[in-house]
Order: structure tokens, then C-alpha cells, then sequence
């Protein structure tokens, strides 16, 4: 269970993750969009998110926050797609210039934004570009519990991508139901 009484933030990635990319364009499967959304029409590439990933990330027990250089335009245009409400966006602070010898070792330039970002809180980082490097620094660097969950950008969310961080959300972290009023005697 989280100490703190909060619900774990769960990172979310954009490309890769709902984005498929990677594969023979003919692999991927196209949605329609609603041309009554303006995002509809701005990117050809978001015919590829699969509109019932909302519900399935919405079901999960955390709070969902963008992960992701969409930024802002993620709330924009990929949330009304798939049924999503405005989500809270990591900021990424500006690139120092200096040469981080971790970074130089194959650190992901997320991993200490997001460590910095929940500040303790426990997480569940979804993204296609981790390695046991962000692993092994989280778990170094940060306080909390924390799941980095790496997902293949060729096929995006699996039903497996949504059991693995599901299951570690409701066991570690989900409150269990208070047990009813015992009647008094």
C-alpha cells in the first residue's frame, strides 16, 4: 500500500505505447476517427490508436499523467481520441548541456524528470524505451515503489502491457475494502 494515502501516478508515453511505430504499415490496424474532434485531421498517424485504450487506462488504479514529447497536445489530441479527460503533463526541464556520465551510460533523459516529478510518490513509468539502466537508477534514486514497464512500439498496448502494471497497481497499491460494520453486541 502507498504510505502517503495517494494513488500511484502512472507515466504514460505516447509513441510506441498508443502510438504504434516500427512495423510494415500494412501491420497496423486503422480506427476511425470522429471528424467532429479537431485532432481528427491533424496527424494521419493517429488513425492507429486504438480508441478503447481510454477505458482500459482510466480502469487503472493511479493517476494518469502524460509522459510524453506531445506535451500539451497530448490533452489536445490524443486524449479526446480514446476518451480521456485532460491529464496532468510532466514538464521536462530545459536540456543543461552538460554530459550526465548516467545518460553517457544509456539513462533514459525521462528517468530523473520522472523520479524528480513524483517526488517520492509511487509510480508506474509505461513507456517503449526503457532499459535495466532507468531500472537500476530508480531504484537507486528514488524513495518509493516504482514500475518501469517497457512496451514493444511495434504493437503498442497488449492486453499483457495492461495485466502487468493492473496487477502491481491492485496488489501493491490498491486500498483493500474496509470489512462491513460489525453489529454490536
Amino acid at each position: 500500500m502507498t504510505g502517503s494515502g495517494q494513488r500511484p501516478l502512472i507515466f504514460l508515453d505516447v509513441d510506441g505505447p498508443l502510438l504504434p511505430f516500427g512495423a510494415p504499415s500494412q501491420q497496423y490496424p486503422a480506427y476511425q476517427l470522429d471528424p467532429e474532434r479537431p485532432a481528427a485531421g491533424s496527424n494521419p498517424l493517429l488513425a492507429r490508436i486504438n480508441p478503447d485504450h481510454g477505458r482500459r487506462l482510466a480502469a487503472l488504479p493511479g493517476d494518469l499523467t502524460w509522459a510524453t514529447t506531445w506535451m500539451a497536445d497530448a490533452n489536445e489530441c490524443i486524449a479526446p481520441l480514446i476518451g480521456l479527460p485532460q491529464l496532468a503533463v510532466v514538464d521536462w526541464p530545459e536540456p543543461s548541456g552538460t554530459d550526465e556520465p548516467e545518460e553517457r551510460n544509456g539513462l533514459h533523459w525521462k528517468t530523473r524528470a520522472l523520479v524528480d516529478w513524483a517526488a517520492g510518490r509511487a509510480f508506474a513509468w509505461i513507456d517503449d524505451e526503457i532499459t535495466e539502466t532507468d531500472r537500476a537508477w530508480v531504484s537507486a534514486h528514488h524513495r518509493g515503489e516504482a514500475l518501469l514497464h517497457r512496451v514493444d512500439p511495434r504493437h503498442g498496448l497488449t492486453d499483457a502491457d495492461y495485466a502487468t502494471p493492473g496487477e502491481w497497481l491492485r496488489t501493491t497499491h490498491e486500498t483493500p475494502p474496509r470489512p462491513p460494520d460489525t453489529p454490536k453486541a
